[in-house]
């Protein structure tokens, strides 16, 4: 009998959709049952107990109640335990070196999430500064790994999976920050790799409007479905859909638009 596994996960996390992501490129997405997790709601007391209180998501449930946490591990685990190929690369070096790539994610993610939650403007040159750091970092190792090709290696893998999804929400920071990729050698060849990734036909879960809608608390400093001052509801709630509510506003310096104008309440 084959293994079912049930990822909790919050929707449009990309944590989560990296596991959705992995899915689509092996050809397995019903060997994962997702059950979705309302963040601006307490936690279940079940899923608590299961996961001994870890609020964080996703986690993911073998069929014999084990409790596996952190998305990288999750990831991982679902890449050697499914069928089929393995995204990781076979190579022993080319293993290591798609494992140094994927170490970069995490201070790109927390560099991303902290200019688009700053609340001061005065700050926001630190931001980009910071954040152009680390895209030059990448377009380097791009560059030394493989400088003429899209990917880092011969096509759409493991680093790539990781990283999609945090593209992907960077799109609030062109929304919010106008923030862009600069023209030049700096960030031509991790150009091509982020703009192959995100239009790669696996990573379709998301789109630009999706994220800018829901992520607009985030750009008032307010993460993970916490309430912005001044207004009753989550840019997170379910009810009701993103794509009947209008686009958010731009200036995120300026204060929180009401519930209302948010379309967020009739």
């Amino acid at each position: 009998m084959t293994d079912k596994y049930i990822v909790y996960h919050i929707p449009v996390c990309p944590f989560s959709q990296r596991l959705e992501i992995m899915l689509e490129l092996k050809g397995q997405r019903d060997a994962v049952e997702f059950r979705v997790v309302d963040i601006t709601k307490p936690r279940d007391p079940d899923l608590l107990a299961k996961t001994r209180g870890t609020t964080a998501l996703p986690v993911l449930e073998t069929s014999d109640g084990q409790i596996v946490k952190e998305s990288l591990v999750i990831l991982r685990f679902l890449d050697e335990a499914l069928s089929c190929p393995t995204l990781r690369r076979s190579d022993p070096l080319e293993y290591a070196i798609e494992s140094m790539l994927v170490a970069k994610e995490g201070p790109f993610t927390m560099a991303g999430y902290l200019f688009v939650m700053n609340q001061n403007k005065d700050q926001r040159s630190e931001h980009e500064a910071k954040m152009l750091g680390l895209y030059r970092e990448l377009n380097g190792f791009l560059l030394e790994h493989n400088p003429h090709g899209t990917f880092l290696f011969d096509d759409f893998g493991l680093a790539e999976t990781v990283f999609t999804p945090m593209f992907q929400r960077f799109w609030f920071l062109d929304y919010f920050e106008d923030f862009a990729l600069p023209d030049g050698p700096d960030f031509a060849r991790v150009r091509i790799w982020q703009d192959a990734c995100i239009e790669h036909p696996a990573a379709h879960q998301v789109t630009y409007d999706q994220i800018v809608k829901l992520y607009y608390d985030y750009a008032l400093g307010a993460g993970n479905g916490a309430l912005v001052e001044g207004r009753k509801l989550s840019s997170f709630v379910f009810e009701p859909d993103w794509r009947e509510r209008p686009m958010p506003p731009k200036d995120k310096y300026a204060g929180t638009a009401s519930d209302t104008e948010l379309g967020l309440i009739a």
